[in-house]
Formats: C-alpha cells, structure tokens, sequence
C-alpha cells in the first residue's frame, strides 16, 4: 500500500468588504469546501478542511498551512474525527515509516485564527507524531483546540502498544509564548498513574492567545464551564498571556462539550463577536 503525502496551503486575503479564501493550493487527498458564511459576509470565513481518506496510516505526511493578512478571520474545522491507524508490520525489505500530521499557522495584525477541528482518535498500535506551529503578529488572536483520545474505549480497545507524539509551539511577533510537548507510548505506567492520566484515554487541550489577554477570562471559564465537567476534570490557566484549558477524562464527547462552552465564553473577548458553531458539526 503506498504512502499519502498530502498537503494544503490556505491564504486568507481581505477584499471586497470581506475575508476571502484568496488561494487554496493543495497536492494529494487534503482539500476544502468552498468558503461558507454563517455569521454574515462581515463575518470570519469558515472553511471545512477534508481529508478523503479519513485516516493516518504508516508513511501518511499530511501538512497544512494556513496564513491570514491583517484584518482578516478565519474559522477552519473537520467534518469528523481524524483517525490514526495501527503501524503497519514491517516487511522484508521494507522499512515501516512513523505517520505524521503538521499543522502551520501564521496570523498577521489584526487577524483572528480559530483551528477548531474535531477528535483525534488514535488506534491502539498506531505510531504518529502531531505537530502544530503557530506565529502570531503583534495584535493578532488565535484559538486552537486539539482532542485525543488514546483508544477506543467504545469498542474495548486500550492503547497498550505504539506510541504517539504530541508538539505545540506558538510564538508572537517571534517570541516563544508557549511550548508543549507529550510522548505517549502504549501501555506506559503515565497512562495509569494518578500523577498522568490515570486511566483516562481523553486528553485534550484548548488555547487562546489574544492581544491583551487577561486574568478575568480564566475566572470567567472557571465559574461558567469548570462546574460543567462530570466525567472528566478541567483546569483553566493563564501562561505568558495565553489562556490554557485542559482537560483530562473518559469522553471526547464531554470535551467537545465544555470547549464548546468556553468558546462562548472566550470568543466575545477575543474576536468581539458571540460563537457560532460551524454548520458541518451539526450534521
């Protein structure tokens, strides 16, 4: 079975009154829909990212790139879950090659990115590594979420073998403002232990760096959505003048939920408009 190499480059341009989708260059099975604009012309662009063959396997490179000029807003999201195979076996004379998924962002001033796409589900035995880049100018925003759930519990599946790779940098006007970075491997005592994730196969996290940032948007999200985890814990912080939410439980579902909710919550504050929930997760 041959290895995808997949990409897409997505620039967003200010023209005629609005934010448009001003290229869209793209090589392989990673394409869009055409632009939507559910919250008015006035509004941020949404646009459905798409990847035909649903899943990741050994040897996959998928790589998006999205830049923004000032002024503009995008919302980019998935039509569903992104799933991360089981590695191939290795076989004479053939290598087995690690998959991986990178994402690159570059927002100018003014600009407001939302990368809101939905879970990733990695299989037990898969073997990837996730890589997200975000560079923001002076006075842009961005939000960005990313939910994994290790396994799939539904189906009785624990990760016990494999690994997975987990990297989120984002910087602003070139200085470093946050940098993560998570191994985990399958059957690893992190993913039992009270200290890791104790059990849980859910781990996601939800980040939102805004011009002027500030300590009331962590009590608000903690008055207004932390009560709202029952399945799960959430924790809210405020780290170099990004807002990081994270949660820790055993349902994708759940932390959907509660992002969604602290996208209400935030997105006044950050984009100075209510949220809006693209029409693709409806369906």
């Amino acid at each position: 079975m041959p290895d995808w190499r997949a990409s897409l480059s997505l620039t967003f341009a200010h023209a005629h009154g609005r934010t448009q989708l001003a290229r869209a260059l793209h090589e392989g099975p990673l394409r869009v829909q055409r632009p939507f604009y559910p919250e008015g012309e006035q509004g941020p662009c949404h646009v459905y990212v798409l990847h035909p063959p649903a899943g990741v396997v050994s040897g996959d490179r998928l790589t998006l790139d999205a830049q923004l000029a000032p002024a503009t807003s995008a919302l980019l999201t998935t039509p569903g879950a992104t799933k991360l195979y089981r590695a191939r076996a290795a076989r004479a004379g053939h290598t087995v090659t690690d998959a991986s998924v990178l994402q690159r962002f570059e927002v100018a001033a003014g600009a407001v990115l939302e990368w809101l796409p939905q879970e990733t589900i990695v299989y037990d035995g898969a073997r990837a590594r996730l890589t997200t880049h975000v560079a923001l100018a002076d006075g842009a925003s961005y939000a960005g979420w990313e939910i994994l759930c290790l396994g799939r519990p539904a189906a009785g599946e624990r990760f016990t073998q494999g690994w997975l790779g987990s990297e989120l940098t984002l910087a602003r006007a070139g200085r470093l403002c946050l940098f993560e970075r998570g191994m985990y491997a399958g059957g690893d005592p992190v993913l039992s232990a009270p200290w890791g994730l104790a059990g849980q196969p859910v781990l996601a996290t939800f980040v939102v760096a805004a011009a002027a940032a500030e300590a009331s948007w962590v009590t608000a999200v903690r008055d207004e959505v932390s009560p709202l985890a029952h399945e799960g814990l959430l924790a809210v912080t405020l780290v170099r003048g990004v807002v990081v939410i994270r949660y820790r439980g055993a349902s994708t579902r759940e932390a959907r939920s509660l992002f969604e909710a602290a996208l209400a919550v935030l997105r006044p504050c950050y984009a100075g408009r209510a949220a809006v929930h693209p029409r693709i997760w409806s369906t």
